[in-house]
């Protein structure tokens, strides 16, 4: 069963479902790679969304965070005027990959940069995504409630 309808299937509020996958999915092409399950297991708490709805849309974005991160660097490296990211293509997925510490202490400047980026990014995508699909969370929790009332007159 997909996992949004099994939430709303047990009665998850449409709304806070809305905004809880926004989460997950925002923060799921965060440029700080490595990071993404347990800043999204924090904010959901904090904000008292749904932390599995919020991992759903996090976990569904682990391709596109891999192809996301050299576009918030380079757009990064634009906002900042930075000098060109030191490691390219092959090198920098492999110390990412095989170093992660000393890969990210080496990319510091590179990875804030990207991460104001991205944070400006995620300040118009969060609300856009979650105002654009409650409208349609909605009409599916009606249609299984519907659907449920329909079954219990069996």
């Amino acid at each position: 069963m997909n996992p949004v309808v099994g939430l709303l299937s047990m009665g998850a509020d449409p709304d806070k479902l809305a905004w809880s996958l926004a989460l997950g999915v925002v923060v799921g092409v965060n440029p700080l790679l490595g990071s993404t399950t347990v800043v999204v297991l924090g904010l959901a708490a904090g904000f008292r969304l749904n932390i599995v709805a919020s991992q759903v849309g996090n976990h569904a974005m682990y391709p596109f965070e891999i192809l996301m991160f050299p576009v918030f660097i380079k757009l990064g490296d634009v906002a900042f005027g930075t000098d060109k990211l030191p490691l390219e293509g092959h090198a920098l997925w492999y110390a990412a990959k095989h170093h992660p510490w000393d890969t990210t202490r080496l990319l510091w400047s590179w990875e804030w940069h990207a991460l104001v980026v991205w944070a400006m990014f995620a300040a118009v995508a969060m609300p856009a995504i979650a105002l654009g699909s409650e409208p349609m969370l909605r009409k599916m929790a009606k249609r299984l409630r519907q659907g449920r009332a329909a079954g219990s007159e069996l």
